[in-house]
């Protein structure tokens, strides 16, 4: 019998560390070769760590949420009958053979092992048949099939999971409640609800906490917010999303919004621009870097569309709708997620008549698209119907004046207004 420890990973790229976001395995569970044991977070990059042997769990070093050391103990796994070899040297050998063992590109680094002498166990590994979980263990699940559970009125430590470490599933909610077995009961009124949860900020949550007090407490804002009138704009959208070539995306504000700022940004470089406050330099790009605020399962991510100043109309909306699906399915790539210049904030349908946008930090300037409604607009005769959306902006009052931040925003909106001025080159 011989126990394998296995450390944190080195994830590459200088990092020394990294955010425990995800157990998938705890003490005395049974576990496969290439099973998923952790999953570990670095500046919004996510690593799935697998076992290279199969065993059981006996010891787990980290909770959810804590900072791990690179080359840490993580966890370690017994594993029957393995001769660890440590009377003739094979020890070192070993653990070098095994480190690279059972890693796929989805776990984009692999765990380090060492093995270490176990004194023999008898009996047999836990049996590998799913039961109940007892009423004082949390189940292991999605928010989304929480949120399906809670909908269905089902106990989820009453559900038996199928999936990887006992992981409830979406067909094991089905299961449940096709067996016909007792749901939580119904309330017939209003009842006190006493309840108190405590959640720990972990993973991407945590993330975007430590960087919007970051943006806050460092950067004096200055907001500004404009109504433009979109319908003009909205009628060449139409059209063009009308007779659009089969190859091309379904066209969106987005892209017009990103165009319109390469021409603002022509007149004003200052605008895309970083500040680093401690060396007290300014990094104006000729390069737009856009980043564009993105809502997913796990939280707020901006994916970046690079050199927008290269791109065509048609351009900005295929890689921006790329950019979009890899964030919320988690498989954008650390420079997808990196290196903006300048950034988008929507909320599209939910987007309200205004709000204050917080700067992505370093940078300098942000532009938050509202909610669009047909308000009625004085012609100088009557009041017409026109499509009127807000731009709420905020900029780094440090970097940029008010005067300089109004010019910029009414650049955008004179082009908006006015679409054809966005195809023409100045």
């Amino acid at each position: 019998m011989g126990e394998f420890t296995i450390k944190m990973p080195d994830v590459g790229e200088g990092v020394a560390e990294a955010e425990l976001v995800e157990w998938h395995v705890k003490p005395g569970d049974p576990v496969r070769e290439d099973m998923v044991l952790a999953a570990v977070m670095t500046d919004k990059a996510t690593v799935e760590i697998p076992s290279p042997v199969a065993g059981v769990v006996t010891w787990v070093g980290a909770e959810i949420g804590d900072t791990v050391a690179v080359k840490a103990p993580l966890l370690r796994i017994e594993v029957p009958g393995y001769d660890d070899g440590s009377s003739s040297g094979e020890n070192e050998g070993d653990s070098a053979a095994t480190e690279n063992a059972g890693v796929t590109p989805a776990a984009a680094a692999s765990p380090t092992i060492e093995t270490k002498a176990a004194p023999s166990a008898s009996g047999t590994a836990p049996a590998s048949r799913p039961s109940p979980l007892p009423e004082s263990q949390k189940p292991l699940a999605s928010p989304a099939v929480r949120l399906r559970a809670r909908e269905s009125g089902v106990d989820l430590r009453q559900v038996v999971g199928t999936g990887p470490a006992g992981r409830i599933t979406h067909e094991d909610i089905e299961l449940f409640l096709a067996s016909g077995a007792p749901q939580l009961a119904a309330s017939h009124g209003p009842v006190r609800n006493t309840h108190v949860e405590e959640v720990k900020l972990t993973g991407m949550r945590r993330r975007i906490a430590e960087r919007m007090t970051l943006s806050a407490s460092r950067i004096p804002h200055i907001a500004y917010v404009e109504e433009v009138d979109m319908t003009d704009l909205e009628e060449l959208r139409t059209t063009m999303n009308r007779d659009r070539k089969p190859d091309h995306p379904k066209l969106t504000i987005l892209p017009f919004l990103m165009r319109a700022m390469v021409k603002a940004i022509a007149r004003q470089p200052e605008v895309n621009a970083t500040f680093d406050d401690n060396t007290g330099i300014i990094s104006r790009f000729g390069a737009v870097h856009i980043g564009v605020a993105t809502q997913t399962p796990t939280g707020l991510t901006v994916p970046v569309v690079r050199h927008t100043e290269a791109r065509s109309i048609w351009d900005c909306a295929a890689e921006l709708a790329r950019l979009a699906d890899a964030a919320r399915s988690g498989t954008a790539l650390r420079e997808e997620l990196t290196g903006s210049t300048i950034t988008i904030t929507s909320l599209g349908a939910l987007g309200g008549i205004a709000t204050t946008p917080i700067i992505n930090h370093p940078e300098v300037a942000i532009i938050g698209v509202n909610k669009m409604m047909v308000r009625p607009v004085w012609d100088g005769n009557q009041f017409v119907p026109r499509k009127m959306m807000n731009l709420s902006s905020s900029f780094d009052h440090r970097i940029i004046d008010g005067w300089d931040a109004a010019t910029f925003v009414q650049r955008i909106k004179t082009l908006l207004e006015t679409p054809a001025l966005i195809f023409i080159e100045d």
